[in-house]
């Protein structure tokens, strides 16, 4: 009876380890999408850089969170005898591995933001900070308990904070980290003239589009396996990320116009917008959150871009941070009982946590890549942009010419 119960642990912790391993493979397939997303999306002298940002970006984040980052969230250092770590099957690197690739998602948001005129060495000291201090500092607030913040909220509001895979912990805080550095770095040359906005049009559709799909995809990963275990995996979280994505796709079509950069983006709107509340809402709760958010990306997108003058390249706020907030706070409504969830969650403290998330954020955004723009200077001059990334910086471009 012992070996059998023995057999039967060591099947779970296998199990487990594994499970949460394909996760991790999966959220880490998606920066091949941020990648394709900001190569379609930037003209064509800017995609070498566009793709070499985000596979150095995720290298400096691994460095970042293995030795710094995790440990700021969790408390866990792996500075000690592989003997140890490979307790349980080594669940906690693998853990440790899935969570980076949350953390690496900052970066690669950030980088859609800042495309086309930001210098290459000081984005990577941006992301080092970033993922070593400011992201594990709310990230282990909220789902470690740190500091207290989440007793306070269950005690005074009969629940805490609850975003289940980081509408508000990955996708709100890089949208607003976001919106920190393309203010400091201001607008890219040319982009309007006499007041008035220049198009810039993508340089590749079709990769634009393959980088949605490869997002959508690595999604489910993102989503679902956060449960981190087997025992807690939830065919809802499945369904509601399909029916918000569904509801953003159709949403941006809508209001979009047909416009093929709005279509593709929607049903990231939708996708980000669920992540704090998928285990929690019913499916028709799921597509009217992802729907709004698809909405509200198309209207924000354009408003930022006309109206307000803010040269954000991909959408990273419109899509990031504020369908981010959208989703914290859809989770305090459509998570209700009353509306066909399960119930649990407060929409006071869904309001307080995401309001905290915005506020890290903004001031992270600000201070990081502030004293980055006093000390080394974070844009390219403006021969090196007129000329572009991929020449200045990388000394080839895109396409050969023989």
């Amino acid at each position: 009876m012992e070996n059998l119960d023995s057999a039967v642990e060591t099947l779970i912790h296998g199990s487990n380890t594994l499970f949460i391993l394909m996760g991790a493979v999966m959220v880490l397939a998606m920066h091949a999408g941020f990648a394709f997303l900001e190569v379609g999306t930037v003209r064509l002298k800017n995609q070498v850089n566009a793709l070499s940002k985000i596979i150095m970006d995720f290298a400096v984040s691994a460095l970042a969170y293995f030795f710094i980052g995790y440990w700021i969230a969790y408390g866990v250092t792996f500075m000690q005898p592989a003997e140890q770590l490979v307790a349980d099957h080594g669940y906690g690197l693998v853990k440790f591995f899935f969570l980076l690739t949350f953390a690496a998602a900052i970066p690669a948001i950030i980088s859609g933001g800042i495309a086309e005129r930001a210098r290459f060495g000081p984005q990577l000291c941006a992301t080092l900070l970033i993922v070593a201090f400011v992201y594990p500092f709310f990230e282990g607030i909220i789902w470690n308990g740190n500091f207290g913040l989440q007793g306070w909220l269950e005690h005074r509001f009969g629940a805490g904070f609850h975003d289940f895979a980081g509408s508000v912990v990955v996708h709100g805080m890089g949208g607003w980290l976001a919106f920190g550095a393309v203010i400091l770095l201001g607008r890219r040359n040319g982009r309007y003239r006499d007041g008035r906005l220049v198009a810039f049009a993508p340089s590749n559709i079709p990769f634009l589009a393959l980088g949605s799909w490869i997002l959508i995809v690595g999604w489910f990963g993102f989503n679902v396996m956060s449960a981190q275990t087997i025992e807690g995996i939830s065919g809802l979280v499945a369904v509601n990320s399909l029916m918000a994505m569904v509801g953003g796709t159709a949403a941006a079509w809508l209001v979009g116009r047909n416009d093929p950069g709005f279509l593709h983006n929607g049903p990231l709107a939708g996708l980000v917008a669920i992540c704090a509340g998928s285990d929690l809402m019913h499916p028709v709760g799921a597509l009217v959150t992802g729907a709004l958010a698809g909405a509200l990306f198309v209207w924000a997108f354009t408003a930022t871009q006309n109206r307000w003058k803010i040269d954000d390249v991909l959408g990273v706020w419109p899509l990031h941070g504020l369908c981010g907030i959208w989703g914290g706070i859809a989770c305090g409504i459509f998570g209700q009982q009353a509306l066909g969830g399960l119930g649990g969650i407060s929409l006071a403290s869904q309001l307080v946590g995401s309001a905290l998330g915005t506020l890290v954020a903004l001031v992270g955004g600000f201070l990081v890549y502030g004293l980055l723009k006093v000390s080394l200077g974070i844009r390219l001059s403006q021969e090196d942009e007129y000329n572009g990334a991929d020449l200045s910086i990388h000394r080839i471009g895109a396409l050969s010419h023989d």
